[in-house]
């Protein structure tokens, strides 16, 4: 409860003694093109591996006459949607882009640099942290939206190279029985994951105490957290939204 109340008290700061909005755009920028940018890349390789192994794993396990081979992308397509984008790449997101927010705020703290701030009267955390989080909540939807199309595009391509369903099967799958909230629902959990991940490792850097060595415990702390709230979160929102999915 203790480390809770300092959590919501390290949030509170965020909003208090703001610097001008000008300063806030170039460094939320700034911050969009490292967590957000830099992670296209690795995102687009598993994501893209994970829909291809989806697809063949499905198809094996669905081998009844009595089930079309349509029913392989549909499936595909909401475990990608519903799941695997958003929660997959917020694992894979919180270990590169959590441990670097901890890694270089704990650095920042060991050599003074938050110190420094804090004595030119600039609130550090708000300077900080907040363009930190804004840029997470921002990216982290748009890396989930491009995860889910590079996953259904190679269960697609993994298809036709495999034979495993027809080009034609798995694009009329991917048809049936959409619903337009999965693909909000899937948003709605990456804008989660997102201040989940950010505020998480910034509070575990910001507070950093010691050296180097305490400056990696940061790094791992912030993405073991980070995975836990992750889960509790998908737990949650899996309660309170999925009766909408079928609505």
């Amino acid at each position: 409860m203790k480390s809770l109340g300092k959590f919501i008290l390290f949030i509170g700061q965020l909003f208090v003694r703001r610097e001008s909005f000008g300063t806030y755009v170039t460094r939320v920028i700034d911050e969009c093109i490292k967590v957000g940018y830099n992670s296209v890349f690795l995102v687009v390789i598993i994501s893209a591996f994970i829909g291809a192994v989806t697809t063949v794993q499905t198809a094996y396990n669905l081998i009844s006459p009595l089930i079309p081979d349509t029913t392989i992308s549909w499936v595909v397509r909401d475990m990608v949607l519903l799941e695997f984008a958003p929660t997959i790449t917020a694992i894979v997101y919180a270990g590169k882009v959590g441990s670097n927010i901890a890694g270089e705020l704990g650095t920042m703290r060991i050599t003074e640099q938050i110190d420094a701030l804090e004595v030119m009267g600039i609130n550090s955390t708000s300077y900080l942290v907040f363009p930190k989080i804004i840029a997470s909540v921002f990216m982290f939807p748009v890396l989930v939206i491009i995860a889910a199309f590079i996953a259904i595009l190679g269960g697609y391509v993994i298809s036709l190279v495999t034979g495993v369903v027809s080009g034609n099967d798995y694009l009329t799958g991917i048809q049936i029985e959409f619903v337009p909230f999965r693909i909000t629902f899937a948003v709605i959990k990456a804008v989660t994951y997102g201040f989940l991940v950010a505020a998480i490792s910034s509070f575990k850097g910001y507070y950093t105490k010691g050296g180097a060595l305490e400056v990696g415990q940061s790094s791992t702390r912030a993405v073991t957290q980070s995975c836990i709230a992750i889960l509790i979160a998908n737990l949650l929102l899996a309660y309170l939204l999925a009766p909408l999915l079928v609505s």
